[in-house]
């Protein structure tokens, strides 16, 4: 899985090949976050979900492809 981050999205690319592209306004913490904060996340519960540490931002994968 791979994370990146443009001006106004975070797009995800699952280990299936599927991307998923999600608007930051969805997500305030990541949107005001720097560059560093963003690119610090890691996976939690056995890689159901990616966690940013310094902004105490939490989210499922399923959140992602249900929206």
């Amino acid at each position: 899985m791979n994370v990146q981050f443009n001006i106004d999205a975070m797009l995800v690319r699952l280990s299936d090949g599927r991307e998923v592209s999600v608007p930051l306004e969805w997500f305030p913490r990541l949107r005001d976050a720097t560059p560093q904060q963003r690119a610090n996340w890691r996976f939690i519960a056995k890689g159901i979900g990616m966690h940013w540490e310094e902004i105490d931002e939490d989210i499922a994968i399923s959140t992602l492809l249900r929206m």
